[in-house]
């Protein structure tokens, strides 16, 4: 049998333990990284992907060789960065006179390559070409929304390959409960054709509209680009189940003498034990105390009068 080694040290111990399957997972970190040929607008792509996960993402600047996520045995060192970074959704950049300017949106499964989108990078608009207000730039840690525009997203199979990975990209932290003060910024995607789409980001910005729901503008604060889809890679059936697979929750603790009904709702049952009387302590300023006491005098006052009476009558 294999020996299992485990941590010496609470450091080790503690971010093994964050690493670990969860029951409510938290945000899923992102990976960018590029390949051996880059050119300058997918260096700006990368930069500014990075800008707009930034806080959830980790940004390789240097060249990566031999790493082909399409091809078989090209994906070890990208599933070696997914475990050494604890990065479940990778973006890769390359360019070559086939492919320009191409990025590959990957999501993992237990660091293991679990799907592939490969986009091509058109009229593409840094953040810097925009002029807005700076007011309305999104803060850190804010939630966005996203709008997916076209019938493409519902009846494209890359497309909606390209919608799900996206949507996984994007969102952050999955939570319950929303401030409207924290929605301050928006993904925009428009199916143009059945291979090309239109990535905008936007700003919020709300208004008054006479309601206590503020009316909302769209300010355009890049960056914006086209993807193209060239090819993608579904996940297999088998590993597509098992990732899909939720915990249950942990069932609650029997509560003793606790009992639910239709009708009363709940109902408890509470053991009170025998009550002796007799040999209860009672208080001294209890007033049924006080009155025997008083009682007791006045009756001993009247037998020392008649004491005396009759003491008097004798002499």
């Amino acid at each position: 049998m294999l020996k299992v080694k485990t941590p010496k040290k609470g450091r080790v111990r503690r971010e093994l333990d964050k690493r670990a399957p969860k029951l409510v997972e938290t945000g899923k970190k992102t990976l960018l990284l590029q390949g051996t040929k880059t050119s300058n607008t997918l260096n700006a792509v990368l930069t500014e992907l990075y800008l707009l996960k930034k806080g959830s993402a980790i940004r390789y600047t240097r060249k990566n060789e031999n790493i082909r996520p399409f091809e078989s045995g090209g994906e070890t060192s990208l599933e070696f960065f997914s475990l050494k970074t604890d990065c479940s959704i990778f973006i890769y950049g390359s360019t070559s006179k086939k492919r320009p300017d191409n990025l590959v949106i990957g999501r993992t499964y237990d660091h293991h390559i679990y799907d592939l989108v490969e986009v091509g990078v058109e009229n593409f608009k840094p953040m810097n070409s925009f002029t807005y207000d700076k007011k309305l730039a999104p803060r850190v840690g804010s939630k966005p929304f996203i709008c997916f525009v076209g019938e493409g997203f519902e009846n494209v199979e890359e497309l909606k390959h390209l919608k799900e990975v996206l949507v996984d990209l994007l969102r952050g932290e999955v939570v319950e409960n929303l401030n409207l003060a924290g929605l301050d910024h928006a993904y925009v995607c428009t199916a143009i054709s059945a291979n090309r789409v239109l990535f905008t980001h936007c700003a919020l910005r709300l208004k008054k509209s006479g309601t206590t729901v503020p009316r909302m503008e769209l300010v355009e604060i890049g960056p914006s680009m086209d993807f193209v889809v060239r090819r993608h890679r579904l996940p297999n059936e088998s590993v597509r189940k098992e990732a899909m697979k939720t915990a249950q929750d942990q069932p609650k603790k029997k509560v003793k003498n606790v009992s639910q009904d239709a009708i009363q709702g709940k109902i408890g049952k509470i053991y009170i034990p025998d009550q002796k009387l007799g040999e209860m302590a009672l208080p001294n300023k209890a007033k049924g105390v006080k009155r025997e006491r008083r009682e007791a005098k006045v009756k001993s006052n009247v037998g020392d009068r008649a004491s005396k009476k009759q003491k008097d009558e004798s002499m």
